[in-house]
């Protein structure tokens, strides 16, 4: 609207001074006086603007003459094109500006104009590798895919771009979510050109979606050749890659090449714990416990983890919960603050019914870090210490509405998996997974914020009517030294079950184990 405002604007004042100045050259005395061969012309103000207009529009046609004029004796001469390259300029001139239009068009969002511009180019310049790519890309923006694909198919069968038709039917292939198709496009057009990021790119995501990761492995390590990738985050991906291969050889029975790809990945890269985990596993398959344990401190070193303490109890899976706490101090003396290693103390003393040594463990993880894990732990302290049901069933309801703690979350979409994967399902990103926190936990059932309440008013409910019946006997009680007998009866009734300790701190030590 004021763009339009403005053309008017301009407009009326172009008008107004042209009148002006007409009017201005009337009024005006004087001339133009020409004398040649004898005669003289007296021309006007008016009349000598005229001439003035009129000689420069007779200087262009003569030298568009002279410029036809040099072209026919050239062809006379001998040279075939002249005539054809003096009516050609004409046409590239238009056809050189209607496609800077167009160009311009497709910028600005115009896909109608831009289509059509390319038209208009077409007809004058008759250069399809230049007119053709206009037209798909303005068929895209107005949405006419079918326009689109016939263009790049055009494209495909010229030498000069056939790259770029290429790489626009693979974008209209997995804009429709037909990846078969688009694998295959994605590999001829890396055959054509290997350096381009783009493709390198999308050739790797499509063939870890496929399972194809010797293909992934080969495209990766193009990616590195050509300069696309820095050699640390390679070695990661690799791993990763690596480790997937191992994990579809394992399923397909082939141990041998699944235990020697998980070495390979957990020696490229020591932070993927997944490979570290079925590394440690297939040195203890192969009897090699010495080289388990040194992967999994190494493994452990830069991120402990719960399955790299299941793979360590592994190692020794038939000693006793006394002999497993003092053997796994190699691996809880790494890195002993770290909340892990304190999770995983407490739920090996749990184990060897140490429960004091387990609270030690826990220390202020419960006012730190109240995750789920850590309440379910404090609940199987309290059982293993004695306490009253209500407290240990206080701390499960806390459990039950508490953070789950760190999962498997990805970096991209923030979709939690139950177990890691090389690509995330839902957006599929790759290699984006990572043991964290998540930022917002899972809604806990309905009603169950109000559990620990509930549960508080049972036990001061169950507290006041134990002092209440203690205060009923008291005075039926005669003799202050009640026999032996009922005092070891009480000594017994009072005792916390055993067996029930022992299940409930097992809870734990089974799920840091998983």
């Amino acid at each position: 609207m004021l763009w339009s405002l403005l053309k008017i604007t301009l407009f009326v004042a172009v008008v107004a001074a042209l009148t002006l100045g007409a009017g201005y050259i009337m009024e005006s005395s004087g001339g133009i006086q020409i004398t040649a061969g004898g005669y003289e012309f007296n021309l006007g103000p008016l009349q000598s603007v005229i001439g003035v207009i009129v000689l420069i529009v007779l200087l262009y046609v003569v030298f568009k003459l002279v410029s036809l004029l040099i072209a026919v004796l050239k062809f006379i001469n001998g040279d075939d094109t002249a005539l054809s390259r003096y009516f050609d300029r004409n046409r590239e001139r238009k056809g050189y500006q209607a496609l800077s239009e167009g160009l311009l068009a497709l910028a600005s969002g115009e896909g109608k104009l831009a289509m059509a511009k390319a038209q208009k180019a077409d007809r004058y310049l008759h250069k399809p590798a230049l007119t053709n790519l206009l037209t798909a890309q303005a068929a895209e923006m107005t949405g006419d895919t079918r326009k689109a694909e016939e263009v790049y198919k055009r494209l495909i069968t010229n030498d000069e771009t056939r790259f770029v038709g290429i790489r626009g039917m693979m974008k209209q292939k997995l804009a429709r979510g037909d990846t078969e198709t688009a694998l295959k496009l994605a590999e001829r057009a890396f055959a054509l050109k290997p350096k381009h990021p783009e493709i390198q790119d999308t050739l790797l995501r499509l063939q870890a979606e496929k399972h194809d990761w010797r293909g992934a492995r080969q495209t990766l390590s193009a990616k590195l050749k050509h300069g696309a990738l820095p050699r640390d985050v390679y070695k990661r991906r690799d791993a990763v890659l690596a480790l997937s291969q191992a994990k579809d050889i394992l399923a397909e029975d082939k141990p041998i090449e699944a235990r020697e790809a998980a070495i390979a990945s957990a020696k490229g890269s020591p932070d993927l714990i997944p490979a570290a985990s079925m590394a440690a596993r297939s040195y203890i398959a192969q009897q090699r416990p010495k080289l388990a344990v040194r992967l999994l401190k190494k493994a452990w070193s830069v991120q402990p983890h719960p399955d790299l303490a299941a793979a360590f109890a592994e190692i020794a899976p038939e000693e006793t919960p006394v002999e497993r706490l003092k053997r796994f101090r190699t691996l809880t003396s790494i890195k002993p603050d770290h909340r892990e290693t304190r999770l995983l103390r407490a739920e090996l003393a749990l184990a060897a019914e140490d429960f004091p040594e387990a609270r030690r463990a826990v220390g202020d993880l419960v006012e730190k870090e109240p995750d789920a894990r850590v309440l379910t732990v404090m609940a199987a302290i309290a059982r293993g210490e004695g306490a009253g049901e209500a407290e240990v069933r206080g701390w499960l309801a806390k459990a039950l509405v508490a953070p789950r703690g760190p999962q498997w979350v990805c970096d991209n979409c923030h979709q939690i998996h139950g177990e890691w994967m090389p690509v995330c399902d839902n957006c599929g990103g790759f290699d984006t997974l990572s043991w964290t926190v998540p930022p917002q936990s899972d809604a806990a059932p309905p009603g169950a914020e109000m559990l620990p309440l509930i549960v508080g008013a049972i036990e001061d409910k169950s507290e006041e009517e134990a002092a209440a019946r203690e205060a009923e006997a008291a005075p039926e009680v005669l003799d202050p030294n009640p026999p032996t007998e009922a005092g070891e009866a009480a000594a017994e009734a009072t005792e916390p079950p055993v067996e029930d300790a022992e299940e409930v701190a097992d809870e734990p030590a089974k799920e840091g184990a998983k």
